[in-house]
């Protein structure tokens, strides 16, 4: 795939809802592969609770619920709901595995704050 389709996937996913750098999308991969069940997808969802109001979730799930936008990476899939779409549009997943950090991150330009902790947004 050319840097220019690469860039036009991400602008296009951009569109829909969260966009996963190559670290996440490397280790999204492996986490399926690990698992070994057939048909998993990450899902990204965001739901009320936490300390500013909202959370984000993610996890693995098989299930297709009516108005799920799925977006295709190599290998997987990654699954919004329709309510979570409208607060994650543009929303980038990072990994990182270093000494200072580790895990999912989420950098959502939806999110007007957040909490100390990360893990909710208002």
């Amino acid at each position: 795939m050319s840097a220019t389709q690469q860039a036009e996937d991400v602008k296009d996913n951009a569109k829909v809802g969260v966009v996963l750098t190559d670290a996440a999308a490397a280790k999204v991969k492996a986490l399926i592969e690990q698992e070994g069940e057939e048909g998993l997808r990450l899902r990204v969802e965001v739901s009320p609770g936490g300390c500013s109001g909202l959370r984000y979730g993610l996890y693995f799930d098989t299930d297709t619920r009516d108005g799920d936008v799925i977006q295709d990476y190599e290998g997987f899939g990654v699954v919004v709901d329709k309510m979570s779409v409208p607060y994650l549009i543009g929303a980038n997943i990072d990994f990182a595995d270093r000494i200072d950090a580790q895990g999912f991150t989420i950098d959502n330009p939806n999110a007007q704050g957040s909490c100390a902790c990360g893990d909710s947004f208002h």
